[in-house]
């Protein structure tokens, strides 16, 4: 390895511990800086003033947290950075233990594990490198975990709206086949009393978005007898207010798609994964998000374990099994396994390995694995040779 500089930086949420080292591993020095535009203004003009010419290499935890945006400022400057593996860098210190844990000592151990790097090659993925993503991938990351915030909330405030109303008024929650269609919630939300909704007249019934003359009849069928437990007094504001919470959800998810599906285009990554069939927009964007670039990964191998499409070996006597890897992005695999149940149903060849697989004993999320394993050998030289993918 070429002589650099090294920096360990123990990530704080309001302060960041610093430790600058020479190229044989001797502490140059230590120092903390806050969270702010002066701390890492100090931070560069201290590496400067150690650096002399030689590259620099950065070593952080917490990357894409707390770190931002000094991460973003450090790979700006042309510095290497090197993510720390928390769970890996926690294991090190179980081997080697110390008398005390404070960032000070924290800082000195991301210091060793550069030396260490060197000597042992088991320890290769404590400090995995950090390639600059494109902004347009960055982007997409931001608003497709921001979608799936919202998603979860929804399905949270969802659930809790469905539960009041079965104990309110359970027939009015049996008119609607599900309690989030938009013709259901804005009946909800119409009046700011529960018992009013049994008051409406047909003419009302139809001046609300979606509310034509069959759901107006089924709402009129219910308000025949419209019984209500003693809760709705209290019960009932907690229900229009979750209606009106999800209608807000919906609205912000909408714009969230859209605002991804108009950056599709511009990632060459969402583009490839496009021209693949069940890949939706949503999927593509999410996934394009979370890979970032292809640089980061050493082969498709390492793609695929990213994904969560190879679980590894767990063998022990005459044990057999298998295990998820600590390195999966769940957040891709969720994406990934979406975009597979609706892949298997429009190309002929994925679903005859589909249903091979099915055929060997395979529950429906290992057949779908399997899939998705060949699969990523076939995104990886897509992406590789620039190619679209083919169905021959």
């Amino acid at each position: 390895m070429k002589p650099q500089i090294r920096v360990g930086i123990d990530v704080g949420s309001k302060n960041h511990r610093v430790g600058i080292a020479s190229p044989e591993g001797v502490l140059l020095e230590e120092f903390s800086i806050p969270h702010c535009r002066q701390g890492f203004e100090r931070f560069f003009e201290r590496v400067e003033h150690h650096r002399r010419g030689l590259p620099v290499a950065v070593a952080m935890e917490g990357y894409g947290g707390h770190a931002r945006p000094l991460d973003k400022e450090i790979l700006r400057r042309g510095y290497e950075l090197l993510n720390v593996n928390n769970l890996k860098l926690a294991r090190f210190r179980e081997v080697f233990p110390g008398p005390a844990k404070t960032d000070e000592l924290d800082t000195r151990l991301i210091l060793d594990l550069f030396c260490l790097d060197e000597h042992l090659p088991l320890s290769k993925g404590t400090l995995a490198r950090v390639h600059e993503t494109p902004e347009e991938n960055g982007r997409l990351m931001r608003l497709s975990r921001r979608r799936r915030e919202l998603v979860e909330e929804k399905v949270r405030v969802l659930n809790r709206m469905q539960s009041d109303l079965m104990s309110v008024c359970p027939e009015l929650l049996a008119i609607t086949g599900s309690a989030d269609n938009l013709w259901f919630l804005r009946f909800l939300t119409c009046r700011d009393d529960l018992a009013q909704l049994a008051r409406l007249r047909h003419e009302s019934l139809l001046k609300i978005p979606g509310v034509g003359k069959k759901y107006a009849e089924r709402i009129r069928s219910w308000q025949a007898r419209a019984p209500f437990s003693p809760e709705a007094s209290y019960v009932g504001p907690m229900i229009i207010s979750d209606a009106r919470r999800i209608l807000e959800l919906l609205a912000q998810i909408a714009s969230l798609e859209k605002a991804m599906r108009e950056l599709v285009p511009s990632s060459g990554i969402a583009r490839r994964l496009g021209s693949i069939p069940g890949f939706g927009d949503v999927t593509v964007a999410e996934l394009a998000g979370e890979i970032g670039t292809e640089e980061r990964f050493s082969g498709e191998a390492s793609l695929a374990l990213y994904l969560g499409m190879c679980p590894l070996d767990n063998q022990s006597g005459d044990y057999h099994g298998s295990k998820v890897p600590k390195q999966v992005n769940k957040r891709a695999r969720k994406a990934m396994m979406n975009a597979l149940s609706h892949h298997v149903r429009q190309v002929p060849q994925s679903r005859t390995f589909y249903e091979k697989k099915r055929a060997q004993g395979k529950s429906h999320n290992q057949a779908l694995r399997a899939v998705g394993r060949h699969l990523v050998r076939v995104i990886w030289c897509m992406l590789r040779d620039g190619r679209d993918y083919e169905i021959r």
